[in-house]
């Protein structure tokens, strides 16, 4: 089978198309042929050898996938040619799904409904999961919110579960024209330039010049310090992603913000809160919200599995909105 292997850390170039073996699934497990396996911005940062941990090498990156059951000997209640999610990152598996075949075990298999697209069914795992996780991890019903890198994958897709959540006002903030007019599209109320010096203001402006009730902050760099400095009186600014612990740090100016506006600073990582119960019941939800009309999954790029370069490169760029896919059978 074809897989993209990691061999030494770098900038895209580094990925390589290589000729594997296929995997033999152990007692436990199914064999899964993959259609499609998302591309993430932790990814990029995996490559540079700047993520959270340091892969180890040679690696088969890819955290999520969709595909169909190839073989399910031993498996009771799975069965060949059954369309499955792959959450490889749900339970524990960061790597593997850059590739044609995977073996996962069927505690991280989660059924499709025909109704739902393998693209969409592939943006709501990491993307969808932690967007409907950041919706319950602070109250957001009747508040102001601010999210940053509002057009990404996770952020197109919680403008809008934060309207369903009963979020009073959404303030979308990113980077281009194009983005903006996305996220307002979605549901966003509000759309802001965080790459201008005014951007305060205007967040300022939007929330009635008492700052946001909650921000969601994962763009990283000065926009995470910046962001603290509009955070609403009793407010709480919950911390995602791995770009914001590059440079972030908290002074005493900050601390006696947080104390004197009894403000919090939370973080989040969505995959320690997914029992296998909790996240067939999450995805099963986030399924029929798709299903029915109600939650819109922006693809904002399909690469096939030969042009991953391009793929990273383009994630990498920043300049790329919603979800993107690799795409196995082209």
């Amino acid at each position: 089978m074809h897989a993209i292997q990691l061999s030494q850390f770098g900038g895209p170039e580094v990925l390589e198309v290589i000729e594997t073996p296929m995997p033999v699934p152990a007692p436990g497990q199914v064999l899964v042929r993959l259609s499609i396996s998302g591309v993430n911005f932790a990814e990029t940062l995996m490559r540079e050898n700047r993520y959270a941990f340091t892969p180890p090498l040679p690696c088969v990156l890819g955290s999520e996938a969709v595909g169909t059951i190839y073989d399910a000997a031993g498996c009771e209640g799975w069965s060949v040619g059954q369309k499955v999610a792959v959450p490889l990152f749900a339970i524990g598996q960061y790597f593997g799904g850059y590739a044609e075949y995977v073996a996962v075990d069927v505690a991280g298999l989660v059924a499709i409904p025909d109704t739902v697209s393998d693209e969409a069914a592939c943006a709501l795992q990491v993307q969808g999961l932690s967007a409907l996780a950041l919706t319950r991890h602070v109250d957001v019903k009747g508040k102001i919110v601010l999210v940053n890198a509002a057009a990404g994958g996770v952020g197109t897709l919680l403008i809008q579960l934060l309207k369903l959540a009963g979020a009073s006002k959404v303030i979308a903030a990113s980077s281009s024209d194009e983005k903006r007019a996305l996220t307002l599209s979605l549901g966003a109320d509000v759309a802001v330039d965080y790459t201008v010096e005014k951007w305060l203001d205007d967040v300022l402006a939007a929330s009635n010049g008492a700052g946001p009730d909650v921000i969601f902050e994962s763009a990283g760099g000065s926009i995470t310090s910046d962001s603290l400095k509009v955070l609403g009186q009793n407010g709480a600014m919950v911390i995602f992603g791995a770009l914001n612990i590059q440079s972030f740090q908290l002074g005493v100016p900050e601390l006696l913000q947080l104390i004197f506006k009894n403000q919090s600073i939370r973080g989040f990582a969505v995959a320690p809160m997914l029992t296998p119960e909790v996240l067939r019941a999450d995805l099963a939800h986030l399924f029929q919200l798709v299903a029915d009309g109600t939650l819109d999954v922006h693809i904002g790029g399909r690469y096939p599995l030969s042009e991953i370069v391009e793929a990273h490169r383009a994630l990498g760029s920043r300049k790329t909105m919603g979800k993107i896919v690799l795409q196995m059978n082209v």
